[in-house]
């Protein structure tokens, strides 16, 4: 039987820089970086504080801009995009699930997992979908809440649900649980994994614990600004262990 073959790479960076310039201070927050994610991978970034991940991920989702270099999103190079036309990409292809849920407080749960939907203009049957979603969830019955009246955990996952509406090929997630208890977190680290698993989304996470890449499909440490290593999970969580 011949061997399977590789993914497709649905994200390439390449030799992507971050420099903040205000004279007379020059701060280098990402230094050459090079990565490339093949589609459906689970990727972990790590790094301690001010290492550079949430600033490279922030690049990749085409959330800021880079300095120098490229980046090619499921075969568009996002760097070569004006903001409209970045914009209306990002609704199409990405989801994102962060520290903070992000959650519109005027808006039900279900109004919540809506939005991005009908922001995109792929309002068609996406009720329905939200149903869904909040149903595996687990808050089908949280739906008409507002986020006032949800815990934090319960806002985690709406805001996982509504990273997922639009199915998107990517998800970027930084720091997902940073707020949550070790219960609630390790809850919502299930069910992103289990709907990145049914959706067959390609995921990239960014955080400085550990136990939350200890199911990546490979992990990416980096330290100053610059990629300190690039490995499959059991080799780079081997490298852990000995080095602490």
């Amino acid at each position: 039987m011949p061997p399977a073959a590789t993914p497709p790479n649905i994200i390439e960076a390449r030799q992507v820089s971050k420099v903040i310039e205000n004279p007379p201070n020059r701060v280098e927050i990402l230094r050459d970086i090079s990565l490339s994610v093949p589609k459906g991978q689970f990727i972990g970034i790590m790094g301690a504080s001010g290492s550079g991940k949430s600033t490279l991920l922030g690049l990749l989702a085409g959330l800021d801009d880079v300095t120098s270099g490229s980046i090619v999103v499921d075969g568009t190079e996002i760097t070569a995009l004006k903001e409209n036309d970045l914009a209306r990409f990002r609704g199409r292809k990405l989801g994102f699930v962060f520290q903070s849920y992000q959650l519109v407080p005027t808006l039900t749960a279900e109004e919540n997992v809506l939005l991005p939907a009908e922001l995109s203009g792929n309002g068609r049957n996406a009720r329905e979908r939200a149903r869904d979603l909040l149903e595996r969830v687990g808050l089908s019955g949280r739906r008409h809440h507002y986020p006032v009246q949800l815990s934090g955990g319960e806002q985690q996952r709406v805001a996982l649900a509504r990273a997922f509406i639009t199915a998107p090929p990517i998800l970027f997630a930084d720091e997902p649980t940073g707020n949550l208890d070790s219960s609630n977190g390790h809850h919502v680290l299930e069910l992103l994994l289990n709907l990145n698993r049914e959706e067959g989304t390609t995921l990239v996470l960014v955080t400085h614990d550990p136990t939350l890449v200890a199911h990546a499909d490979r992990i990416v440490t980096l330290s100053d600004g610059r990629i300190l290593s690039d490995a499959p999970r059991s080799q780079a969580l081997h490298s852990e262990t000995i080095c602490s």
